[in-house]
């Protein structure tokens, strides 16, 4: 078992912002003039991470324009909008956060994780979903025909579906059309394993007949910079894994360093890239001695017999994309053995973005309440950390920085020259 797992040194993030996903985030705010319900997918792998930032300013201001109470976030007291039994003919304006791939993720987890995001979020819905389950996508599809019952005096419901590249959003709006309109749909959207294969908003899908159900599906949108030192660096590293950000950004066998301190963190005791290795090999640290044995192990050898590590590299995180997932999700909420383990503290986590430590005290009774209590923690932390980030400059590039120095300095050179025209009217 592993007691001390090192975090891994990691590059600065690369900037990836194609204009496409300019030109989207400029039209946000015209096309929620439009919009019913804001479907946001996130990568429940990172259910922090794959939040994108920019959107919030313009879903908050069209909650606000429908009457909607706003959430202040974990730090301050939420507005919120009692529910209303029976036909409503308010603004219909609902915002339903949904997590893809849950099956990649530990089940021991959704309940606490999905309570924690209500207790801190309670002015959006969370919604759990593997594309591979038909259950998840019959309760979704509900929820939507659902929202569309209950404000009869609407002819239509408008959906909006929005997240970052690579989360799903194509594939979830064929499998809704599948599940909702009768007889054989064909498929009307393409995707794409690589991210930003959706470059313009789509023409409006047809999801429901009765009631009328209507979606556009938009360009994924990455963030404009990632931001600076440690934190940015291991945000562009989490994207680059599960393929949201462009291919080749990223040498491979950094991601892999990263990856296998994940699968560390997620299972100390039996990470799941044991299977991949030599039998009784114990846990690793060292990222070089891994991928030597797994280049051995899958026989990519160079000349010479020398381990090819770059390919192995590749493989690794190619399996974990397509089948370690999988494996990852089955380690244990607490390993038996811990709680008479003598350890004082035990590093737990589930995904790549909520980690804590559960010490000697806490193994005895570590329970659905005791995890939602550390996922909250985690969220507030990550809210903290995001606020304190923005202070310091830290969500925008130094680029960014003097571009807009520049426009500042335009803007008032233009003011004066405005004022200096308007005194020789005057005179």
């Amino acid at each position: 078992m592993l007691t001390h797992i090192p975090f891994p040194p990691l590059p600065a993030p690369p900037s990836w912002f194609p204009g496409h996903m300019l030109q989207f985030q400029r039209m946000l705010p015209t096309l929620l003039n439009k919009t019913d319900v804001v479907l946001e997918l996130r990568d429940a792998r990172l259910p922090l991470t794959s939040i994108n930032r920019n959107f919030e300013g313009a879903l908050q201001k069209w909650r606000r324009e429908r009457g909607k109470g706003v959430s202040s976030g974990p730090s301050g007291s939420p507005e919120t909008d009692a529910p209303v039994a029976g036909p409503s003919t308010a603004p219909v304006c609902e915002r339903v956060v949904v997590f893809s791939k849950r099956d990649l993720v530990p089940e021991w987890g959704l309940k606490p994780f999905q309570r924690a995001m209500s207790a801190k979020y309670p002015d959006q819905r969370n919604f759990f979903a593997s594309w591979n389950r038909t259950r998840d996508i019959k309760a979704l599809n509900e929820l939507l025909v659902n929202l569309a019952r209950e404000h009869p005096h609407r002819p239509e419901l408008n959906v909006l579906v929005v997240g970052m590249p690579n989360v799903g959003k194509s594939t979830l709006l064929n499998a809704l059309r599948n599940i909702g309109i009768a007889g054989p749909t064909p498929k009307a959207l393409r995707t794409s394993a690589q991210p930003g294969m959706t470059r313009v908003l789509s023409t409006r899908l047809k999801l429901s007949v009765d009631p009328l159900v209507y979606a556009y599906d938009s360009p994924g949108v990455m963030l404009p910079f990632l931001g600076k030192g440690d934190k940015g660096a291991e945000r562009g590293v989490k994207l680059a894994l599960i393929a949201g950000i462009k291919e080749g950004l990223y040498d491979t066998e950094t991601l892999a360093s990263y990856l296998l301190y994940r699968l560390n963190v997620l299972d100390p005791v039996s990470p799941a890239y044991l299977r991949l290795l030599p039998p009784d090999t114990p846990p690793l640290l060292d990222v070089v001695e891994f991928l030597e044995l797994l280049a051995q192990r899958l026989c990519m050898l160079k000349r010479g017999g020398i381990p090819d590590t770059s390919r192995a590299a590749v493989w690794f995180i190619k399996w974990w994309r397509e089948e370690g997932g999988l494996a990852s999700a089955a380690a244990p909420a607490l390993p038996a053995f811990v709680q008479n383990s003598g350890l004082q503290g035990y590093r737990r986590g589930w995904g790549f973005d909520l980690e804590w430590s559960v010490d000697a005290t806490e193994a005895g009774r570590y329970d659905e309440a005791l995890i939602q209590a550390k996922m909250e923690d985690c969220v507030d932390k990550f809210e903290d950390a995001a606020k304190e980030e923005e202070r310091e400059g830290g969500a925008i590039s130094s680029t960014q920085e003097k571009k807009i120095a520049k426009e500042m300095q335009r803007a008032r050179q233009q003011a004066r020259t405005r004022a200096r025209l308007a005194a020789k009217k005057g005179r």
